[in-house]
């Protein structure tokens, strides 16, 4: 999609709509007297009068050149910054239902600087679609260009901000194409592929230990769930190197972040196979690697001054007369032995690789990402993450992800439960006994791996990383939820605000 940011607003014409993103006095994002000029001001007025200002909603003054008015109110619901990233998706929405050429945003005002890089945010998420698949009934859509009106003085910083958040946009978009396509073309194969690309055209360096390798270094958690598969499951290591490190407090160790990923490209829940309604759900139980792999891609771009290795743990768990059977046992790569009480518990099994692994490269501060419990979807919905972790590092997680739009709700490690965990006939049971608390007593299996020392954080997003309708700026279909966090994330381990 086309933003263009202007310090002048057009003359109002045919085919234009203008939108008016209003949050009040204390925010203002567009200067009054500038907006009067509009000749379809006066019917606004008019309409909104008819209304006190507590019940005031959206309104469309008609003419040749309408105007659209969006209180806060519409977007009730959230802060103030993800409002504007709502409000300016629906704004994208009123253009393309009435076939508009152009789009036009005032926000000249005191506050609309920062408003800028939100409000392209929330345009170029609206603005996805993953029609591959899909055979055109009629004239295809399409998208206005989008003019963002912003005060002369602030130009050119704002132009630089818009550009950045519309490139960490293309990194979630990218996601989200993998995301949503079907299980039987996203292999494992297909997801180093994918991260050889990224690798390639963004400079990271990039190793894949396969099946072979994964056996002789004994990660057999990933053999274990991918025993089924038609395509052998890998491990895939990608890591960023920093030209310049942030400085550091004397005696202070250098920061080097983990990203962990979990990449099942289909989970039929192997033999412990799961119901058929919306099984095709878990084409998607690969978010946490894509979102990983993205994350990584717009890193490498922005070179924040930290280091980041990101591990992709990827299988197919299917049901084959070679797949994993419950009751199964495997050594684990830290020695500990697991019972397979469940194989649709097979999320948990394949990151004890990639938590090892994360050991190994040395890792300070870890977050794993994966589409792990239905029990914390059950807990929390489908508008917040779960969020675990070893110490406070998860709440500063927490309010990296609310300020990108992607909150999360800290859950307990009660340690009581790790008694629901206990085998009789090895040293840890991948599921809990009765399956109650399913996702602390995931979270409690999956510590089981940290790595020693390390500051780690597990983000359980099994109820964000779809969208089953539209929500938000959100279309039907895969969010890409967690590639702007972790990015974020990165930036403020670098120190950069």
């Amino acid at each position: 999609m086309k933003i263009t940011v202007k310090t002048q607003m057009p003359a109002a014409k045919p085919g234009q709509l203008t939108a008016l993103i209003d949050l009040g006095k204390d925010r203002a994002l567009f200067v009054r007297e500038t907006a009067r000029q509009h000749p379809a001001w006066a019917d606004l007025e008019r309409q909104r009068a008819k209304q006190s200002a507590k019940k005031a909603s959206a309104y469309l003054a008609l003419g040749a050149a309408p105007l659209l008015y969006l209180p806060a109110r519409e977007a009730r619901f959230w802060d103030d910054d993800e409002k504007i990233r709502i409000l300016a998706a629906r704004a994208l929405d009123a253009a393309v239902e009435r076939r508009a050429a152009e789009l036009v945003i005032p926000l000249d005002g005191p506050a609309g600087a920062t408003a800028a890089p939100l409000a392209a945010e929330g345009l170029a998420l609206r603005a996805y679609r993953f029609n591959k698949y899909k055979s055109e009934d009629g004239p295809p859509r399409k998208d206005p260009a989008v003019t963002l009106v912003v005060a002369p003085s602030q130009a050119v910083a704002v132009r630089r901000q818009v550009e950045r958040a519309l490139a960490r946009v293309d990194s979630v978009n990218h996601a989200r194409d993998l995301i949503n396509e079907p299980g039987s073309v996203v292999t494992p194969a297909v997801v180093e592929a994918r991260a050889r690309e990224v690798a390639q055209a963004e400079g990271l360096k990039i190793k894949v230990l396969d099946a072979k390798q994964l056996e002789e270094q004994g990660y057999q958690g990933l053999l274990t769930v991918g025993r089924g598969g038609n395509v052998p499951p890998r491990m895939i290591v990608l890591s960023y190197e920093p030209q310049t490190r942030a400085s550091l407090a004397p005696g202070a160790a250098p920061t080097h972040l983990g990203l962990l990923g979990k990449g099942v490209t289909f989970d039929t829940g192997g033999i412990s196979i799961k119901p058929a309604s919306k099984m095709w759900e878990m084409k998607g139980d690969m978010s946490g690697a894509a979102a990983v792999l993205f994350a990584m891609e717009t890193i490498a771009r922005e070179a924040p001054p930290v280091r980041v290795t990101a591990v992709i743990v990827t299988a197919q768990n299917y049901v084959d007369n070679t797949s994993t059977l419950p009751g199964d046992i495997f050594r684990a790569r830290n020695g500990k032995t697991v019972h397979v009480d469940n194989t649709d518990a097979e999320g948990r099994l394949i990151l004890s690789d990639g938590l090892w692994r994360m050991g190994e490269e040395k890792v300070t501060h870890l977050v794993d990402i994966a589409t792990l419990t239905g029990a914390c979807v059950r807990a929390l919905g489908t508008s917040i993450s779960g969020v675990f972790g070893n110490d406070a590092f998860a709440d500063e997680i927490a309010q990296v992800a609310a300020a990108q739009g992607e909150p999360c709700w800290r859950l307990p490690l009660v340690e009581e439960y790790m008694e629901w965990l206990k085998s009789d006939v090895a040293d840890i049971n991948n599921i809990s006994e009765g399956g109650l608390a399913g996702a602390t007593t995931a979270a409690l299996f999956l510590r089981e791996f940290v790595p020693e020392g390390v500051h780690w954080a597990h983000l359980d997003i099994a109820g964000t990383f779809l969208a089953e309708k539209s929500w938000k700026y959100y279309r039907p279909g895969a969010t890409g939820v967690m590639v702007r966090s972790m990015v974020a994330l990165a930036e403020h381990l670098a120190g950069e605000k």
